[in-house]
């Protein structure tokens, strides 16, 4: 047995399903900052309880997504140990920036906004929501930058075998991240709009008492979808002038055609149907368009399955190579046997499988249940019920 096709398997796997997961936090989290700003300028009542509703949702993903984002790290230094040993010393430095984002800024600001509703002065409550979002985003950052130098070595060169950083400003202006970046947060947008739409059309579907709740999040949903879906169509095709100036074969290659038209074809279905919702918000026509809330509902994995088609263009396309014109993915695969690489596949896949299974539930079971009564009491943690 080949232990690279194995490995390369396992990596694509365990990454893919991480990113549908990060897509979700970083749209919800925005969502949820824009609901809170509002209701602390004096917005209504409703605008608290939608924070607490879908931070509830945006906290439960948090959570179970967190988990899958360790293992990838194990990754690199158990399976992908030639990577480490050659560009380790740029590579690494982005990394271990976003782990300490994540894992120590983001949850700790998280877990004083979770436990602090209620009990901090409002203003210093929504403050915690955007240091969140700002280093959720600063997270995403470091990861597409890590991503982009393996696409597009800059600001480095070989010595002694292996790669040493000469600029490091270089890594934040690679044309692999310039355009790439909004394209992720553009699509993180959308998924997070298209969510908040579907669970909302769900809720009128079933006649819900709480329409201006709906409503209100619904409309914010269709905004965040379109002015998503706007970034996401025009730095998509951004990318391919950059394409050309770093991997010009690579949108002829074979393996890259059909996952490619099949992405940009929902790009462009997305984009049709962010508009077509913004019309009708006129008059709030689109809480009362019934057939189309099974559309909305429908809709919501597009995002996903879009994303899932663009890492595979993005990744598919750089093969043969890991580090692109330096390190051949075949040359950076650990020596370890194929049957170990297997049973860790195995296990892996099992594990996020569950994460997801249980993800999905959870996320159904506090989206069906819908918001707190009016009168619940405001200083509750925001993951109480769940």
């Amino acid at each position: 047995m080949n232990a690279l096709p194995v490995a390369r398997l396992q990596f694509a796997t365990t990454t893919s399903f991480h990113f549908l997961f990060v897509l979700l936090t970083l749209g919800l989290v925005t969502l949820v900052a824009v609901m809170q700003t509002r209701w602390t300028l004096g917005g209504k009542p409703e605008l608290l309880r939608m924070t607490r509703f879908w931070g509830r949702l945006y906290v439960i993903n948090y959570a179970l997504g967190i988990v899958t984002g360790i293992v990838m790290e194990f990754q690199f230094g158990l399976t992908w140990t030639g990577l480490s040993a050659f560009a380790g010393d740029v590579f690494g430095a982005p990394l271990a920036i976003e782990t300490l984002v994540a894992f120590f800024l983001e949850s700790t600001f998280l877990g004083l906004w979770i436990f602090g509703f209620g009990r901090l002065p409002r203003w210093l409550h929504l403050t915690l929501i955007w240091l969140v979002t700002l280093t959720a985003y600063a997270s995403a950052l470091f990861i597409m930058l890590a991503n982009s130098f393996l696409q597009n070595p800059v600001g480095s060169h070989v010595e002694g075998g292996t790669l040493r950083l000469d600029d490091f400003g270089a890594l934040f202006t690679n044309p692999a991240l310039v355009a790439s970046l909004p394209h992720v947060l553009g699509a993180a947008l959308v998924t997070g709009g298209f969510f908040v739409v579907g669970v909302s059309a769900w809720h009128f579907l079933k006649r819900t008492t709480e329409v201006e709740f709906f409503r209100r999040s619904m409309r914010l949903g269709v905004v965040a979808a379109l002015a998503g879906s706007i970034f996401v169509v025009n730095q998509g095709f951004a990318q391919f002038g950059e394409l050309k100036t770093y991997q010009p074969d690579k949108l002829g290659m074979s393996v890259v055609g059909a996952p490619l038209g099949a992405m940009i074809g929902l790009g462009f279905l997305m984009f049709l149907c962010s508009i077509a919702g913004t019309v009708l918000l006129i008059r709030n026509w689109v809480t009362r368009a019934r057939f189309l809330h099974y559309l909305m509902v429908a809709a919501i994995p597009l995002p996903f399955v879009a994303a899932i088609l663009g890492w595979l263009v993005r990744e598919l396309g750089r093969q043969p190579w890991l580090v692109w014109g330096k390190l051949r993915t075949a040359d950076a695969i650990a020596d370890v046997p194929a049957g170990q690489i297997l049973f860790s596949f195995i296990a892996f896949s099992l594990l996020f499988a569950a994460l997801a299974v249980a993800d999905w539930v959870l996320l159904a079971r506090v989206a069906k249940r819908g918001p707190d009564p009016a009168e619940a009491a405001a200083e509750l943690p925001v993951l109480s019920g769940v």
